[in-house]
């Protein structure tokens, strides 16, 4: 049976759409395969972690039929990576094998039994499904994404929190030095309150699939929580993914009120200043010290070796003058992830933690801890 035919570019489209959370090597060698369910002209393909599930529907021509089995995905994607973009390729089913084909060449691939392939057991109890254009998502993901600790003892900071209330959809991520809060205007109502958080591999593969397309008719994307799941259905693909569980920390207790001092920049001009003085930090010991003072900014480090860098900024600022160390790698990952041309950073004094936000727009706010230099 002719599983598929279609051209090299339709294939790996849909193949490399699913593909994103199979692993080369894995204690259960049959997830790293994709698992290719025909029915009738629909071709379903579906991968899985164990902690994450992917599924997508396909019309890819060949003959009408039914019939399952289970491939190597990346040994497949890394076949059909060789061949032109227009060639028309063949996927054909003999006894326990596969035979992929294109142009004058012939693969020949094992398979695994359909059967032996672990899907997730989906939720039976989803909350309330609610919507929102896949750019809008993509951009708050983007916006936090940075922020997520990685492989931290406190796992619930590997991932970002997501809480969908009334017509607001806000992201959260902290890796206990800093944290990132976005929000966006929902076109629907939330029926009821909806706290989770996503873990960081699903998040980086969200951000790999979602569209960027903006306009009257944008792609969307549905949500649907439940206690230990999160599935979302977009642009044909239903994602399932397990929840971090534990207690996300009270963000709102972090985020710091009432800084008396307030001074609004270029982000450019900063971000430079910041990536110059950079090269002159150690690689372990990232510190850059700031000195704010009126009309000024300095932007100061040095090194084991001695070596030293010094900047300076002109700003308007008539405040109280405070010097005060930071990560340069945090502030340089807040102002690389904005577009905006301009930044506003409230202080306190050399102790308290720096608020970075946009002039005008309160849809984003950054904190960043101090450091002692």
């Amino acid at each position: 049976m002719i599983v598929l035919k279609a051209t090299q570019d339709k294939v790996l489209a849909v193949l490399q759409s699913v593909a994103g959370i199979v692993e080369r090597r894995h204690t259960l060698p049959i997830l790293a395969n994709v698992l290719i369910k025909k029915t009738g002209n629909a071709l379903q393909l579906t991968t899985s972690d164990l902690e994450i599930q992917i599924r997508t529907t396909a019309e890819l021509g060949g003959d009408t039929g039914d019939f399952t089995t289970t491939i190597g995905a990346r040994k497949l994607i890394d076949i059909l990576k060789t061949m032109p973009g227009d060639q028309t390729v063949s996927l054909e089913t003999q006894q326990s094998k596969m035979i992929l084909k294109g142009g004058k060449s012939r693969f020949t691939l094992q398979t695994l039994p359909a059967e032996d392939f672990p899907l997730v057991q989906e939720s039976a109890a989803f909350g309330p499904a609610f919507s929102v254009p896949q750019k809008v998502l993509k951009d708050l993901l983007g916006q936090v994404s940075f922020s997520m600790a990685v492989q931290d003892i406190r796992y619930y900071l590997n991932g970002i929190l997501f809480v969908a209330e009334g017509n607001t959809l806000s992201l959260v991520a902290t890796d206990g030095h800093r944290l990132a809060w976005a929000n966006a205007t929902l076109d629907v109502e939330v029926p009821i309150k909806q706290e989770v958080i996503l873990p960081r591999k699903t998040v980086l593969e969200l951000q790999r699939l979602l569209s960027d397309a903006s306009g009257d008719n944008q792609p969307v994307i549905e949500m649907q929580f439940a206690s230990n799941q999160a599935k979302f259905t977009f642009g044909g693909m239903e994602f399932v993914t397990k929840l971090v569980e534990g207690k996300f920390p009270d963000y709102n207790r972090v985020i710091p009120r009432n800084h008396s001092n307030s001074v609004t920049l270029g982000r450019a001009p900063l971000l430079a200043s910041l990536q110059r003085t950079a090269i002159m930090t150690s690689d372990k010991f990232k510190g850059v010290r700031l000195s704010v003072e009126p009309g000024t900014l300095r932007v100061a480090s040095n090194n084991a070796e001695q070596e030293e860098a010094m900047d300076e900024l002109d700003i308007d600022y008539g405040g109280d003058t405070i010097e005060i160390g930071f990560n340069v790698t945090y502030l340089i990952d807040v102002l690389t992830n904005m577009g905006q041309d301009m930044v506003k950073i409230d202080l306190q004094d050399g102790n308290s933690s720096a608020l970075i936000t946009i002039p005008e727009i309160d849809s984003f706010k950054y904190v960043v801890m101090p450091m002692r230099i």
